[in-house]
């Protein structure tokens, strides 16, 4: 029996008819409804003409989380009075309850891009909700393009709704040809908004890191919240971690219920959130509740303010989530959720000056996630740049770039990106393309008795389903690091994580045909584990190197204190991220790997070849054979490629300089000299500046270099020869080179003074104050002033002028003051610039 009275009081009702015009129209809408307005459970029904509002339809509801989906078809099958799996039911990934007689199926935007690439007529549907697409998922993003496609050029009469409480709506009616816009007025009740922050300052958060100063904060805020404010009490936090460590600070709360509500939760927890409480209850939740769902009974909502977001780190080759500072809308979406039922209250954790400051909508999917298994669904579809679909943003370069190689790895793509019949297969699989390679491959590959001594049949490619379903969703952290412990706790787990993780298995264990992948060795259970791991994550399998373990992407990783993997040789890394302030991957899962597993898996990655490298003060020439960064076997090399030498001769000069050549002090001393020329006349003089040498050793090192072997070889080129050979020999101005800057020039006193061209802005001449008696002016050389340094009798710098003129005027006078009380054998005349000039003491000038 139909719930007309609890359909009657939902207010979109009110927008239906602007809807079904809107349809019936342009084919495409864009519904705007606030939260709790009855637009994810009556909308579907309606347009299903299961409410005796029109002709019947058949529609598919996406929603980006199965926990949404689940309750979705739950609530439209009650309206209905009946349960799902008859008029309504819903798919997700690996559960299905619906059947022949269902007009609204919910499904998962996963799920519904499989049914796309399947049959991209989506035959029998007559319309395709998506719903709470402002939360821009990529799967969300990527099914709103195809559908596009569908419609352009399949089926015009499919019908298209993009549904959200807070969208760019702007941006999806543009993106589905101009749809019209239909808003929903909300019956909301006030929310009072309180801020809440911190009495000190908390770290942001970085990575998966939150302050544990900010958690407790926030579970104090929860207990304030319980004390001013009747009702329940909902609390959004990051992740599961902060759920259950705020969980843990709300102990005692007496008649007071705390429930911990994410998409690992078990399914008789998900249910409980969504009836009312015996008691009264605290609600600790991830975004899942930010929509579609309903709490009842929620009066207040205490947001922390933070959110998890893709993240890759394309130079380590790790995926993660990262957390982030919620965005305004998902602020407003947070805050609704006090306010569904009656006045409420939101207590936001942080100050209002920096509500402003807050991105407007969530990143993009597109912009930040892992982009392997969009672009193995784009090339399915035949645009593997998606340069021809409809899409919000279109996908970085970069990451595109990054997952076609991944593609290719595997043998998903072809050399022109489009899908190869290994491709198609992988697509299908509902899994990220790595991990469906390594189902396929390794279940080949232990096709043969694996030896596990498991009873009912499955042997070698039930463990890899049972692997893979380990690496499709993180295990809890209490079942440890070492995957083959995580598979044997999982199997004896009771708990939701290991409830949802034997449905994957069976679903996985279906999807193998014999003969996938390669056939080989017979392999055990650990071995296979290992084997698995490191077919998905090529690129992480690492050897053990000192302290931590080299990938042969290149990256360090380091196990934690107490790890089961420590003093394995190899390691294949499935899980790992990169701690505060620490350039090395820290590993949460692995597997312990041979040899022999890590050649078979990144084989691709195998080379082995000369390598000549400046090393350790000289050339070293090796045969090497590597496992991409990581080496596997080296060997001296006799006879190297006389260009692969000198390439490292000119490192080896790169590093340590010219000193590695004959006469280096006189090389230095022309290099200045030319420098010095090169800055004040310019050409033809040469730029004897490092990068310039390397870029013209052809012109100054050769035949010489050409012939060395080795650093001592070096040690025999004369470095002053082979630098003339630039000077401008050919102009004639090379013979003006003592002329425009000699090595020494003579003073009044007749010595031969060194000039030292250090700055070649301005020279420097040190001479003995005395010896520059009767000068009139500074000397000076291609036009340029010296700068003159005089020295006392002892040699100490006494003053530094290149005016000497205005020296001998202003001030020699305090100089002479000083130097004839501590050297009063020396002659210091009244006039300077007239004065004889001398070495010598007065004793000495007197004989």
């Amino acid at each position: 029996m139909i719930r007309y009275d609890a359909l009657d009081a939902l207010p979109v009702r009110g927008a239906l008819p602007a809807l079904h015009d809107a349809l019936e129209g342009q084919g495409t809408a864009v519904l705007v409804a606030p939260p709790g307005t009855g637009k994810t459970t009556l909308v579907p029904l309606a347009l299903a003409g299961l409410l005796d509002e029109g002709p019947a339809r058949r529609v598919v509801v996406a929603e980006p989380r199965r926990i949404a989906a689940r309750a979705a078809a739950r609530r439209m099958a009650w309206l209905l009075g009946e349960k799902p799996g008859a008029r309504v039911g819903y798919t997700v990934r690996g559960e299905r309850v619906a059947g022949r007689h269902t007009r609204v199926e919910v499904v998962t935007t996963g799920v519904l891009l499989q049914r796309l690439q399947r049959d991209q007529e989506l035959t029998g549907v007559d319309v395709v909700m998506l719903d709470e697409c402002h939360e821009r998922h990529l799967d969300a993003d990527t099914a709103a393009a195809f559908l596009w496609d569908v419609r352009q050029a399949l089926r015009p009469e499919l019908r298209l709704v993009a549904a959200s409480a807070t969208t760019d709506a702007e941006g999806w009616a543009r993106l589905l040809g101009g749809a019209p816009v239909v808003e929903a007025a909300g019956v909301s009740h006030p929310v009072e908004v309180v801020w809440s922050p911190p009495a000190r300052p908390v770290r942001p958060p970085h990575g998966t890191r939150v302050d544990p100063a900010l958690l407790a904060h926030v579970a104090s805020v929860v207990r304030r919240a319980l004390a001013e404010r009747d009702g329940d009490v909902l609390c959004f936090l990051p992740g599961v971690g902060e759920i259950a460590r705020v969980a843990g600070q709300l102990g005692g709360l007496g008649d007071v219920d705390v429930l911990q509500v994410h998409g690992r939760a078990p399914a008789a927890v998900q249910d409980a959130v969504l009836v009312p409480g015996a008691r009264r209850r605290v609600v600790l939740a991830t975004s899942v509740a930010e929509s579609s769902l309903t709490v009842p009974g929620v009066r207040a909502v205490v947001d922390a303010g933070l959110a998890r977001e893709p993240r890759v780190d394309h130079a380590r080759g790790l995926s993660a989530l990262a957390t982030v500072r919620a965005s305004r809308a998902a602020a407003r979406q947070r805050a609704g959720r006090a306010g569904r039922e009656a006045p409420g209250t939101v207590y936001r954790c942080w100050a209002e000056a920096e509500d402003a400051r807050l991105p407007r909508f969530p990143a993009p999917g597109i912009k930040v996630a892992d982009l392997t298994a969009f672009a193995l669904q784009v090339a399915c579809w035949g645009d593997p740049d998606a340069s021809g679909l409809a899409l919000l943003d279109p996908p970085p370069g970069g990451a595109m770039a990054a997952a076609r190689s991944v593609l290719t790895a595997v043998g998903a793509v072809d050399s022109t990106g489009r899908a190869t019949p290994r491709g198609v297969r992988l697509s299908r699989l509902g899994l990220h393309p790595r991990l469906g390679r390594a189902l396929l491959d390794a279940a080949g590959a232990a096709a043969e008795d694996t030896g596990t001594g498991r009873s009912g049949g499955g042997g070698g490619p039930e463990v890899v389903a049972e692997v893979v379903g380990l690496l499709s969703e993180e295990a809890p952290r209490e079942y440890g690091d070492e995957l083959v412990s995580v598979l044997r706790a999982a199997r004896r787990g009771g708990d939701g994580y290991a409830a949802r993780w034997r449905t994957e298995v069976r679903r996985l264990r279906g999807a193998v045909e014999p003969g996938d992948g390669r056939r080989g060795r017979p392999l055990a259970e650990d071995a296979l584990a290992g084997l698995t791991a490191a077919l998905a994550f090529p690129e992480r399998v690492a050897k053990k190197d000192g302290g931590t373990y080299l990938m042969v992407s290149g990256t360090r990783a380091e196990l934690p204190e107490g790890s089961a993997l420590r003093g394995a040789p190899w390691i294949a890394v499935a899980v790992a991220d990169r701690p505060v302030g620490r350039g090395h991957a820290r590993v949460q899962l692995g597997a312990a790997v041979d040899e022999e597993t890590a050649r078979l898996a990144a084989g691709a990655l195998l080379t082995e070849r000369d390598e000549v490298h400046w090393r350790d003060g000289d050339v070293v020439a090796r045969r090497v054979e590597r496992l991409g960064a990581v080496e596997l076997a080296v060997r001296p090399l006799t006879g190297a490629d006389p260009g692969l030498v000198r390439d490292a001769l000119l490192e080896g000069l790169r590093q340590e300089g010219l000193g590695l050549l004959r006469r280096t002090a006189d090389a230095d001393a022309l290099r200045a000299r030319l420098a010095f020329l090169r800055r004040h006349l310019g050409e033809p003089w040469p730029d004897v500046s490092d990068d310039a040498l390397h870029a013209r050793v052809d012109e100054w090192l050769e035949p010489e270099l050409g012939r060395a072997r080795r650093r001592a070889d070096l040690g025999r080129i004369d470095a002053v020869e082979a630098l003339a050979r630039l000077l401008p020999w050919a102009s004639g101005e090379a013979a003006r080179l003592d002329e425009l800057a000699p090595e020494r020039i003579t003073v009044p006193s007749g010595s031969r003074i060194r000039i030292d061209y250090g700055d070649p802005e301005q020279p420097v001449l040190a001479v003995k104050l005395q010896e520059m008696f009767g000068l009139q002016r500074s000397p000076r050389i291609a036009g340029v002033p010296l700068l003159v340094h005089l020295l006392s009798p002892a040699g100490r710098p006494a003053a530094v002028t290149a005016d000497l003129a205005s020296f001998w005027r202003d001030g020699y006078k305090g100089v002479r003051a000083e130097l004839r009380g501590r050297y009063p054998k020396h002659p210091w005349p009244e006039d300077p610039a007239s004065a004889e000039p001398t070495r010598y003491t007065k004793a000495r000038l007197a004989k």
